[in-house]
């Protein structure tokens, strides 16, 4: 950070927040909230007088809440700018000022109370995200005692009492009494690799058992008398120099237990605490006696990030993290052109992953910067001026913001933003956008195609680029045997997928039509399978409408990943079509031809958390459940093909 501060070409913005981000790659243009310090900081020596006539007295939160600071107070150790900064929140001399000891200790008179925020408008070509990760906080684990018992702390509280800079300034000691405790266990995965969404997360944290591995050893060198235990389910060494470290930790006499603790309780007389644990490798019941037990909690995304998120129009894993392009071939890229992550802001990593992706983000970044022109996909939309009806409706349905209009003028796409899914075109009701290479041409053309010899024995499939279709691909080369009767047709996404596609083959005699794409919360293009979701509601409202068997319209998720599924799709799709009857077809064709099947339109807003009814569309099951707009899986056949009946307000 010092390095940082220093240099003539980073202006560091500290104490500050984004507010809001517009543009697009290489235009993007950032409002910045430079927040009052009430500390001229080009002044500010930190000479530390004014922290010490300070009467306000809080927690630290560097310090986990074990030490305290001021009002007034450096946020941390080297911080950068070194000067103080006063918490408007706690402190006494403002509005009206009650106090002003600080004002009067300060021979620099650097403090100013009339200090206001400064809005900054900047102009910058390419964004970066870093914001990190929070730790898990361990309260809903009632059986480890956390918050009850004094002796029962985090890895972080740990890493704070041990510290020469922590409250306890390096003499070690444990919270109820500042003994320095001779029995120590250790519990791993707490809040990570659980399936209980509400007491923890399922994924692994990375960082908690090297964590553990290297605090175990720092107190064998330290205090060798200390007898440590540690509770695990798996110990993953997988780094660098990670199993020799591991080795030597046991060498030094720190015990491994494979088993979690089902119950912590306190002996009251002197604080210490009971364990009981089953010792999966003996196969025995057993009761351990600590002085201090340690929780090594996970990692979860830090508190910003999902609003930096959506103000750069990023996608998110099921964990909450930031989601990268590809994981493994663009892997600090995102699908918004010109903004990149790195560090814990993507997954959980310790600081060499992370200054490693730092690296590659900031090389990215300046490679794109370098460039005079910048060249982008051929794939992306186009607006035809005299169809369009300036409606706007475009605006709404493009998930990375490339859409710009105003009342009563033609939308503009902004090719730098695009990224082609083509969800706008799909949205689009009087066929005024096209896109490059994907047109609806090309797609009533194969459409056509398929369908002009036997129709009968065809089977449609619209699958998304990037993950159903590339599932088919996997299932093809791992030699995955399923029927051959489904004829795939490629989009970018299965927002692509206009509803006069799916009439347009049921009308050529298609028996059954298949909309595939990405996983609901995988989507390559944010969050634009939420307009196929939401089309298909209104396109099987018109089949039923009609007389005609909805299920014969499937939606499924399949990843690039799950040959197996993509398998498993086909064959069940397949059933579906030897269910379907010459006369069915024959009646869609006619339903269609004299225009009695209703135009699909999209359902109306219903209220989350009503009740509603479901149908799964492949083996028919129905179930009652409150309504969201989020993935639905039959719990029968664990199909995708779901659509709600009815939900009421």
């Amino acid at each position: 950070m010092m390095d940082v501060g220093r240099h003539p070409k980073i202006e560091l913005l500290a104490y500050s927040e984004v507010e809001d981000v517009t543009g697009y790659v290489g235009n993007f243009k950032a409002r910045i909230r430079k927040k009052a310090r009430y500390v001229d900081e080009d002044e500010c020596t930190s000479c530390g007088d004014c922290t010490v006539v300070c009467p306000v007295i809080v927690p630290d939160e560097f310090q986990m809440g074990l030490g305290s600071r001021r009002a007034i107070h450096i946020p941390f150790p080297q911080a950068v700018p070194s000067a103080y900064v006063v918490a408007a929140e706690e402190c006494l001399g403002q509005n009206p000022i009650a106090c002003g000891k600080c004002i009067e200790a300060c021979e620099k008179k650097c403090i100013d109370f009339d200090m206001q925020d400064q809005i900054l408008n900047v102009e910058v070509g390419t964004i970066i995200v870093a914001t990190g990760m929070d730790v898990y906080d361990p309260t809903p684990l009632d059986e480890y005692g956390y918050r009850r018992y004094p002796n029962v702390v985090t890895s972080m509280e740990f890493e704070r009492l041990v510290s020469t800079g922590g409250p306890l300034a390096g003499q070690w000691g444990r919270p109820s009494d500042l003994e320095r405790p001779t029995r120590i266990g250790f519990v791993q995965c707490v809040g990570s690799r659980t399936m209980d969404r509400e007491r923890g997360n399922p994924y692994c944290s990375n960082v908690c058992c090297m964590n553990t591995v290297k605090e175990a050893q720092y107190l064998k060198d330290n205090y060798p008398d200390t007898d440590i235990t540690v509770f695990y389910m798996d110990l993953r060494a997988f780094g660098k120099g990670f199993e020799e470290l591991l080795m030597r930790s046991k060498s030094n006499g720190v015990r491994y237990l494979r088993g979690l603790p089902g119950e912590v309780r306190q002996n009251p007389s002197n604080g210490n605490l009971w364990v009981t644990v089953e010792n999966t490798t003996a196969s025995r019941l057993e009761v351990h006696e600590f002085e201090m037990l340690v929780l090594a909690v996970g990692a979860t995304p830090a508190t910003d990030t999902e609003a930096i998120r959506q103000l750069v129009s990023l996608s998110k894993s099921p964990g909450g993290f930031l989601k990268e392009a590809h994981a493994k071939l663009r892997p600090v890229d995102t699908p918004t052109k010109g903004v990149y992550i790195a560090g814990a802001a993507e997954s959980p990593k310790d600081v060499r992953e992370s200054v490693t992706q730092a690296s590659a983000a900031a090389s990215r970044s300046s490679i794109l910067l370098n460039k005079n022109q910048f060249a982008v996909e051929a794939i992306t939309a186009v607006v035809d001026d005299e169809l369009c009806k300036m409606c706007g409706q475009c605006l709404d349905a493009c998930p990375f913001g490339a859409v710009t209009w105003q009342k009563k003028q033609v939308a503009r796409i902004t090719s730098a933003a695009c990224a082609g899914c083509g969800t706008c075109a799909a949205e689009c009701r009087f066929g005024a956008i096209e896109m490059r290479h994907f047109s609806d041409q090309a797609i009533y053309a194969q459409i056509d195609a398929i369908l002009e010899d036997v129709p009968q024995e065809k089977i449609v499939t619209f699958a998304c680029n990037w993950c159903s279709y590339a599932g088919a691909d996997t299932a093809g080369v791992a030699r995955m045997a399923y029927p051959p009767n489904a004829r795939i047709i490629r989009t970018m996404c299965s927002g692509r997928v206009n509803p006069e596609f799916v009439w347009h083959a049921f009308k050529k005699g298609a028996p059954v039509v298949l909309v595939s794409g990405c996983h609901y919360v995988d989507c390559h293009y944010l969050d634009a399978n939420r307009s196929t979701v939401r089309r298909q509601d209104g396109l099987w409202d018109g089949l039923e409408k009609a007389g005609l068997r909805p299920d014969r319209l499937q939606l499924e998720w399949c990843s690039a990943a799950e040959g197996p599924r993509w398998q498993t799709i086909m064959r069940e799709v397949e059933k579906k079509r030897q269910g379907v009857t010459a006369e069915e077809i024959e009646q869609t064709r006619q339903a269609l031809t004299k225009g009695r099947v209703p135009s699909p339109r999209n359902p109306r807003p219903r209220d989350l958390g009503q009740p509603a009814d479901y149908e799964c569309m492949r083996c028919g099951h129905h179930w009652s459940d409150v309504f969201q707009i989020v993935e639905r899986t039959c719990p029968h056949c664990r199909s995708n093909s779901v659509r709600w009946l009815k939900a009421e307000k």
